[in-house]
């Protein structure tokens, strides 16, 4: 297989036609059916099929494309970075931070000094899910994320654990405050506004609770940040947090937090890559940064430089 073989099969495959690819790659259709062919006897399957609609890969054609865009990644990368090594780091990176985390805290000092230090690398941070972001570093399309997890091995993935946070209740002024530290077991009664169950965070909370011999009183599942802070402020219930979210909300709005103990939850916060992805050298330099602005917060784990 040669790289342009690999190109176009990738670009008939996003554009589901031949006729159409061909006009973009501004070769002729004939050429660009004799290229294919030439592709499909070298790994000796058929790659697409041919429907009245344009064309759509076999079983053994979306393997193969997951498998060159990787490969074509690669190769950019690679350019990239012969490039980069008689001049300044540039190119492109980008950041995953899980939103309602001490992670997010991180997005102005990287972007300060990201800024101070690399001037040529184009920082693009993403704030989601952490679920969402390790599938997206699993398929090559995000270089780095900071997020909750990293206990439990996961095909794919490496992750470099950072800091721990206390898991808080949180909830608003028209709530009698409760005690700065809680114990679990009076939480049973109170309305609670949580994630989604598949949510790190969520499962730790279900998980305590269940060791407890009781299950959380979830009155709605809410996902979104400010949702939730409008929750709190409204007063219509109360939600559990780790500890650098609750302060967030508690700051914007009429609330109070309190820790919770007997026992002490904490989320574990870990910065994920690729376990079999080589990192370009502007990411590198990237992971490098946030390493040490990590580095820099009370409670971190990581070993002493």
């Amino acid at each position: 297989m040669n790289l342009r073989r690999l190109q176009y099969f990738v670009k008939i495959v996003d554009i589901g036609s031949l006729t159409q690819a061909a006009d973009i790659l501004h070769v002729a259709q004939p050429a660009l059916s004799q290229q294919l062919a030439t592709l499909e006897g070298e790994v000796r399957q058929q790659l697409l099929l041919r429907t009245k609609r344009g064309v759509t890969p076999t079983e053994a054609g979306r393997v193969l494309y997951r498998h060159a865009q990787l490969i074509l990644r690669q190769c950019e990368q690679a350019r990239v970075d012969m490039m980069a090594a008689h001049q300044g780091l540039s190119g492109a990176v980008s950041v995953g931070l899980a939103p309602g985390t001490a992670a997010a805290g991180l997005a102005l000092p990287l972007l300060r000094t990201v800024r101070a230090r690399h001037p040529g690398i184009l920082l693009y941070l993403n704030e989601t899910y952490g679920s969402t972001l390790s599938e997206l570093i699993m398929n090559g399309r995000m270089d780095l994320a900071v997020l909750y997890g990293g206990n439990t091995t996961v095909h794919g993935l490496a992750f470099t654990p950072l800091l721990k946070e206390q898991l808080f209740l949180v909830g608003p002024d028209a709530m009698p405050a409760l005690p700065a530290e809680v114990p679990l077991r009076l939480l049973g009664e109170i309305d609670l506004y949580l994630a989604r169950p598949y949510n790190v965070v969520r499962r730790m909370v279900d998980e305590a609770f269940a060791g407890a011999g009781m299950a959380p009183r979830v009155v709605a599942e809410v996902e979104s940040a400010s949702t939730l802070t409008a929750v709190i402020a409204e007063g219509l219930g109360a939600t559990i947090l780790p500890e650098s979210m609750a302060r967030q909300i508690v700051a914007s709005c009429g609330a109070w937090q309190c820790r919770i103990v007997e026992p002490i939850i904490s989320a574990p916060l870990a910065l994920c890559e690729s376990d079999h992805l080589p990192l370009s050298e502007p990411a590198r330099a990237i992971r490098d940064i946030l390493l040490e602005l990590v580095a820099g917060l009370p409670g971190n784990l990581l070993a002493p430089s």
